[in-house]
């Protein structure tokens, strides 16, 4: 298994580049950043300073979409930043969430996504694409970087089994995992491709602690942000086609307030229990981080990433550095 860290862009940005630059040296080998432009710094000026401060972690934003810039864009950002990093691009996308709603804008849809991975890889290789209407090529890019997409819906995980290199989960449930990934799964088999070949990313915040109380109350965010993607299943699909131990929990959400997005102790996540914290994060002392991560390996995660961004971010490094990576190095 390999480790990642993900960080929030409203810290100060010399504490960016610490923290990343910490995170590599204690054996993370992925460093990624929120994509929220209005709501945080912009992550690409981040993302530069973040390949300059490593040799060899991969970076990139977890995750951006294919709407809040044009493509055209996002592809030449990240051919540029695949020539200053020497290689070391990876795309995290999806269909949007805080930095289209908070502009009240909605997702975009399966459809879209797909065509944007599509046009992305074209154009970051450095090949001409017809782009509305009219040619257009990266004739300096030097080649196409992984692209992971995110999702929780049958639609989209089954659309990146098709095409990505890898899927990103934003939970830490080895049951709702394997759920998402029996989709992710039939989209490699419809289009030929080894399920095995398809990355598995889960992303969740931590907190190591013997105070339960505590370790909940710094996590909590953290399942009332994912509700914002469960509303959305639930308004596109029906009941019997999604989990309830996913669905069952936002009965009681009253609402979200973006202006307070992955807030520790937010009033945003008034309603979420303590049930839905332990399942969805890593949460107590180290040896129950050690046991999620290792469920988590069974049913096929290759990548946990840790939303690192609910305080004592160097000690959590520390503790993960010390105590937990070594105990995962070289797991298939």
């Amino acid at each position: 298994m390999k480790f990642g860290i993900t960080l929030k862009p409203d810290i100060t940005v010399e504490r960016i580049v610490g923290l990343t630059r910490q995170a590599e040296a204690a054996g993370f080998e992925y460093g990624w950043i929120f994509d929220s432009h209005v709501l945080w710094k912009d992550p690409y000026p981040l993302l530069t300073l973040m390949a300059n401060a490593t040799t060899s972690m991969k970076l990139g934003p977890c995750v951006t979409n294919p709407a809040v810039r044009d493509l055209t864009v996002t592809s030449s950002l990240f051919a540029t930043l695949n020539l200053i990093s020497g290689g070391r691009m990876e795309l995290g996308i999806g269909r949007g969430d805080s930095s289209r709603r908070v502009l009240g804008k909605k997702p975009v849809t399966p459809a879209e996504l797909e065509r944007a991975v599509v046009t992305f890889r074209e154009l970051t290789a450095g090949q001409e694409v017809q782009y509305e209407g009219q040619p257009a090529r990266l004739t300096w890019a030097t080649g196409s970087p992984p692209v992971w997409i995110a999702g929780y819906g049958p639609k989209v995980l089954n659309l990146a089994g098709r095409i990505a290199d890898g899927v990103i989960l934003q939970f830490a449930d080895p049951d709702l995992i394997a759920w998402c990934l029996g989709f992710v799964r039939q989209g490699a088999r419809e289009t030929g491709r080894d399920p095995n070949s398809v990355e598995v990313m889960a992303a969740a915040p931590v907190w190591v602690s013997d105070d339960l109380e505590l370790a909940r109350q710094r996590v909590r965010w953290f399942p009332a942000l994912v509700s914002n993607h469960v509303v959305d299943l639930i308004s596109r699909y029906k009941p019997e086609d999604l989990p309830a131990s996913l669905t069952s929990y936002v009965q009681d959400r009253t609402g979200y307030d973006y202006q307070h997005h992955a807030e520790v102790g937010s009033d945003n996540s008034h309603f979420v229990s303590d049930e839905v914290v332990d399942r969805f994060c890593l949460v107590g002392a180290v040896e129950a981080h050690r046991q999620k991560l290792r469920e988590l390996a069974e049913v096929g995660v290759t990548q946990f990433n840790i939303y690192l961004m609910c305080g004592e971010e160097e000690q959590t490094l520390e503790t993960y550095r010390r105590d937990v990576l070594p105990g995962f190095r070289g797991m298939d």
